[in-house]
Parts: C-alpha cells; sequence; structure tokens
C-alpha cells in the first residue's frame, strides 16, 4: 500500500504531539510513504529519512492549499489528512483517512464569522462524505462529529491519544525560563474555549498571602489564532496582574515535562476538548489536577482528578486554595493518579490505527 500523509501540522501543539508519536509507529508497517510539508522540519525527524518527502508550505485552511492539493498528491492507494481541512476538489488517492479531533468550530464554544464557520462546515461535512476511515479520540468526539456532521458510526475509529514516557521520568533538569518558585501550571494556547479567564477570576478570589507566594504560569502560544481570547489579556491588565502571570510562550518538548514536575499543580479549564493530554502528563508528572468537567475531560481523568463546573470559577478557586493548605490531601490526589496515566499509551493508539487501516 502506497500511503501519502499530510504533515504541515508536525510542529503544532496538539495535533502535532499527536503525530510525532503515531506516525513513527505506522511507519514500521509499512514501506511505501509520501510525506507532504515543510521538507527541512520533517528533516529534523530521523523517522522521516528513508522516505519520500514533497514540499508542501500552504496554509491550512487557504483557498491556495485547495487548489495545490489535486497537483501535489501523488498517485496513492491511501492519502491520510490528520485534520478535516480535506482536498474539496478530486485526488489521485484510491482512498481517504482523516483524523478528526473535534468539531469546536461547529459547536458555537468559539465565536467564529459566519464567513469561516460556513467554511468549516464544508470541510467537515466533505470529509466525513470523502473519508473511508475517520479516527478520532475520545468518545465524546465521536459523537459530536456524529451529531454535527451526520457521519456513519462504522466509519469512526476511536484512538484515545497516549502520554509519552519523558513525563514519568522523575530525573530533574535545570530550566533557564525564569520560572516563579511556586506556580500553579496552565498549558494551552490562549483561544476562549481554552477558558483561561476562568482560571483568572478563581486565582483573584485567593487569599492575599496565596497569591503573594503562588504565580501562575502558562505554557502555550499566546496569539496568532482566528479564535483568539483578548479578554484574558484585558483581564490580566484590568486587575494588575502582570508580575503573577508568566507566559512561556514556545518552549522545546524536552524542557515541557520540566515545567510541569516543577509545578505545585495543574488546572485545566477547558470547555471543549476532543481529548485533554495535559491532564495525563500533569498525572505522570506527580503533580495534583483540577479539571473542568467538560467535554471528554472525564473520559481522561476518570476518578483521579478534582472536577469543577468551567464557568465557576469560585468553586474552582476554593478547590485550589483546598489543595495549597492540605499537603495531606494534595499527596492523596497525586498517588491515587499514578495509575490512570498508565491505561493510557502511545503503543495502544498506533496499534488501534493498524488494527483500522486493515479494515481497508
Amino acid at each position: 500500500m502506497k500511503l501519502v500523509i499530510d504533515l504541515r501540522m508536525i510542529n503544532t501543539s496538539g495535533i502535532g504531539t499527536y503525530l510525532k508519536n503515531v506516525i513513527p509507529g505506522i511507519l514500521e508497517h509499512y514501506k511505501e510513504v509520501v510525506f507532504l510539508g515543510n521538507r527541512s522540519e520533517l528533516n529534523a525527524f530521523e523517522w522521516s529519512k528513508p522516505f519520500e518527502i514533497i514540499d508542501f508550505n500552504e496554509k491550512i485552511y487557504s483557498i491556495k492549499e485547495q487548489l495545490v492539493y489535486p497537483k501535489i498528491i501523488p498517485k496513492c492507494d491511501v492519502f491520510w489528512c490528520p485534520h478535516f481541512n480535506v482536498p474539496l476538489f478530486p485526488v489521485q488517492a484510491k482512498k481517504i483517512i482523516t483524523t478528526i479531533y473535534d468539531v469546536n468550530h461547529l459547536s458555537g464554544i468559539n465565536t467564529i464569522s459566519f464567513i469561516r464557520k460556513a467554511y468549516a462546515f464544508l470541510l467537515y461535512k466533505v470529509a466525513v462524505q470523502k473519508s473511508h476511515l475517520i479516527f478520532t479520540i475520545s468518545q465524546f468526539s465521536k459523537n459530536e462529529i456524529i451529531k454535527y456532521t451526520g457521519a456513519k458510526e462504522k466509519k469512526i475509529h476511536l484512538v484515545y491519544c497516549g502520554v509519552s514516557q519523558i513525563f514519568f521520568n522523575r530525573n530533574t533538569v535545570s530550566l533557564d525560563l525564569n520560572l516563579p518558585e511556586k506556580y500553579i501550571l496552565f498549558v494551552g494556547n490562549v483561544k476562549p474555549h481554552k477558558n483561561l479567564i476562568t482560571l483568572l477570576k478563581a486565582y483573584i478570589e485567593l487569599p492575599f498571602e496565596i497569591k503573594q507566594e503562588y504565580k501562575i504560569v502558562i505554557v502555550g502560544k499566546k496569539e496568532g489564532f482566528i479564535t483568539e481570547d483578548n479578554a484574558v489579556f484585558e483581564f490580566i491588565e484590568a486587575n494588575n496582574l502582570l508580575t503573577s502571570i508568566f507566559f512561556t510562550g514556545y518552549i522545546k518538548d524536552g524542557e515541557v515535562p520540566e515545567v510541569y514536575k516543577k509545578a505545585f499543580m495543574f488546572v485545566f479549564p477547558s470547555q471543549y476538548e476532543g481529548f485533554g493530554l495535559p491532564i495525563l502528563e500533569a498525572i505522570a508528572s506527580e503533580i495534583p489536577v483540577i479539571s473542568s468537567n467538560a467535554a471528554s475531560l472525564k473520559e481522561v481523568g476518570g476518578e483521579v482528578v478534582l472536577y469543577f463546573d468551567p464557568l465557576d470559577y469560585k468553586d474552582l478557586s476554593q478547590k485550589m486554595e483546598k489543595i495549597i493548605r492540605n499537603p495531606a490531601i494534595r499527596q492523596e490526589l497525586i498517588e491515587k493518579a499514578k495509575p490512570q496515566a498508565l491505561l493510557f499509551t502511545w503503543e495502544k493508539t498506533i496499534q488501534l490505527h493498524l488494527k483500522a487501516f486493515k479494515t481497508l
């Protein structure tokens, strides 16, 4: 089977993590593979070396992307599009596979323009119609895809994400990130559905002495999105939080586990997630987790996470204070959570992909 894979998103946060962990395992089983993407980016990965790379740098979701697809996708048995931006026009692939992580563009959780929402809806519908097989990463997302696109259930294969072994490593290294000594960690891009504003409101509610001792560290991209959360920056400025909030910006993959391990706790207030991998990364890093109870997050955190309503910042604040003031509760959460992360491995994820491929 000749397999062509679009890898333009290899270095993005969520989708990139999925691709970096799944693709090497897939390559062990297929000899004829072609990558579409940025040649210099892909050459940085050892697993890419034996395979053909076709330079493809058109912007995701763009009209130009759609015009170039038919010219650039070579004749093949399967074209795998690891996002919902599938080719709208005919291509030389006998079959198409798509990975759809969520349908947040359709759910109304993010406010986007009518034109952008209409284009997203078109892409989702075409992805569902053209794909012979669809991967998704939670039962929640599977249900949402069916709800919003009318996809047939038998076409959708559930493949939970895994957590990298690097997060279980207890060895620590020094970081040159100028982080505060004690901090509450948030990992995610600054988009409205990530709901960072609720964490900031909860932080404001904490007693003065706690805020003096504990700061907030945010790992994730600040800007450049279709849906930016400007309310976050307005809130920070209006409440004089500039000295309490630390944005790391982009950091190397190898440094991320250290930021987790040095955190006092992890808070994940998201209102909409296809999976919620940072919850598992925090659990594996042995820090307590407080998470929103929305979307797929209970599928990931199970019974070992403290949950709250994503719009109830006072409840979140109380839970944060509870962990800070009670070392025994903090340690109990850490110990209880350890087995949860072990349930999700990238090896399982790869095997589920390969099993689905065989159905083709």
